[in-house]
């Protein structure tokens, strides 16, 4: 993940903002023009419904009042997410087209002891290995620029991808509980999970290091 100070006039954020790159991802602060993206592709039952906050149905009202209302500080911080280009989608080695938004993700501190992250994808971007790509970014941002010293996040327990993100990106299991759903008006059992920024750290150094040689053994010899 590389980070790119935004400079006055960018297309990608307003100026001064952090805009986080990834291989095939730019995460930005939201925009008031990102409304009708947000609006369209949260209008989805099977996205509200593995979310604690977004409501059913979803219009452009809701997108106003979620961007009013974006929290602050080194705890929080809120993220659009875009494919840098179809490429992904269609297979092709270029780009092609303009960026294409995706969901959201962040994170925010409530009460917990540590910043829960949040995160959705659009329905047509499921299963591409997006989700735990913007995850990965956004723990390197919590940990590498603002220095926190932990993450919480929750699942849902009919949702086994969004775990499987989750522990894909270092997260481990810490139980169970109940969380309240917007979307259906009712409390739900999640799986809980926490990262420690030590462990953050021990496994990019793992990820950093070299990889053992594979060599055969030779069995003539004694």
């Amino acid at each position: 993940m590389t980070i790119v100070e935004a400079t006055p006039g960018s297309t990608l954020a307003e100026s001064s903002t952090a805009v986080l790159e990834t291989g095939r991802l730019i995460l930005r602060a939201p925009r008031i023009e990102d409304m009708a993206w947000i609006a369209e592709l949260a209008d989805n039952r099977q996205v509200a419904e593995m979310t604690a906050n977004i409501p059913h149905p979803y219009g452009m009202a809701d997108a106003a009042a979620f961007l009013a209302n974006l929290p602050g500080g080194r705890e929080a911080a809120t993220f659009a997410v875009f494919l840098k280009n179809d490429a992904v989608l269609h297979g092709a080695d270029t780009a092609i087209g303009p960026p294409i938004p995706v969901g959201m993700c962040g994170f925010v501190r409530r009460h917990e002891d540590a910043p829960e992250i949040g995160y959705w994808l659009g329905e047509p971007y499921w299963e591409r290995g997006i989700a735990t790509e913007m995850v990965r970014a956004l723990i390197d941002h919590a940990f590498g620029d603002r220095g926190l010293p932990a993450l919480v996040a929750s699942a849902r327990v009919v949702n086994p991808a969004s775990r499987h993100v989750l522990e894909k990106c270092g997260f481990q299991w810490t139980g169970v509980g109940l969380a309240r759903v917007r979307a259906i008006g009712a409390s739900v059992p999640v799986d809980r999970f926490r990262l420690e920024r030590r462990l953050w750290t021990s496994l990019r150094a793992w990820g950093a290091s070299a990889h053992p040689r594979r060599h055969d053994i030779d069995t003539t010899r004694h």
